[in-house]
């Protein structure tokens, strides 16, 4: 009898249903003990059940955080999309919008950069916006402001030819690297360093770290797909699928 207690109230609570067939606070010491050799011994001969049961407690979390991210993008839809600063590049009429948080000193989000650019050269119906998010320390946040105030300074041409080069970058992000990679392009470097300081960049890099917390994001690179935060760097072609899988 015990075992089949021991079996029900397992499975109960790791569904998070009642166990009104045993209450543990009415039982004697004895029967506690007993209770708890039961439940052992059942889960060392089925030790499934513990993996089903973890199963299923993350279905309803992936859920749960499916649908609180819903309400987030919603709620934060213009800001997110059509924030008025943010680079957009790909299709600016695509009928699929795709938003990338990104840290230049991020390996996935050096990863990441390749399967987005092959997602817009292969897919030419792909509208992405650019988040700088500078998250990884002093050199991050350099990088970010140099390329937003490149951004502010010489617009969005010579903007997207500095994110691809810093996308690549390797080695240490310091204001000699970075003059000498907008002087390959032709820019004002001085200039650009004059800017980088400036309010303006400060209140768009704060505008976006405001946006991110309040999607909860705390890492990159994550993307906003349409309706839905995809938290972390994915493949080319699952990022396709879900592409696909948005427009139906």
């Amino acid at each position: 009898m015990f075992r089949t207690l021991a079996a029900s109230c397992l499975l109960a609570l790791s569904l998070s249903l009642p166990a009104q067939a045993v209450d543990l606070s009415t039982m004697t010491d004895e029967e506690r003990a007993i209770f708890r050799e039961e439940v052992r011994a059942y889960l060392m001969e089925n030790p499934q059940v513990i993996m089903d049961a973890v199963a299923v407690l993350e279905e309803r979390e992936q859920a749960a955080q499916a649908q609180a991210d819903l309400s987030l993008v919603s709620d934060n839809a213009d800001e997110i999309f059509n924030d008025g600063y943010s680079f957009v590049a790909g299709n600016p009429e695509g009928d699929i919008t795709l938003v990338e948080f990104l840290d230049y000193r991020c390996g996935f989000c050096k990863r990441a950069h390749g399967e987005v650019a092959k997602l817009l050269e292969t897919d030419g119906n792909i509208r992405l916006v650019v988040k700088e998010f500078p998250i990884l320390g002093e050199q991050s946040l350099l990088a970010s402001r140099f390329a937003v105030a490149t951004k502010q300074i010489a617009g969005d041409d010579a903007y997207a030819g500095l994110h691809d080069a810093l996308m690549v970058m390797n080695g240490d992000v310091n204001m000699r690297a970075l003059k000498r990679m907008a002087s390959t392009f032709g820019l004002d470097a001085d200039a650009i360093e004059a800017h980088m300081n400036s309010d303006e960049v400060t209140e768009e890099i704060r505008r976006t770290r405001a946006l991110a917390q309040r999607l909860s994001i705390t890492g990159t690179p994550t993307f906003v797909l349409e309706d839905e935060l995809v938290r972390g760097f994915l493949p080319y072609d699952q990022m396709q699928a879900l592409i696909d899988e948005k427009r139906g």
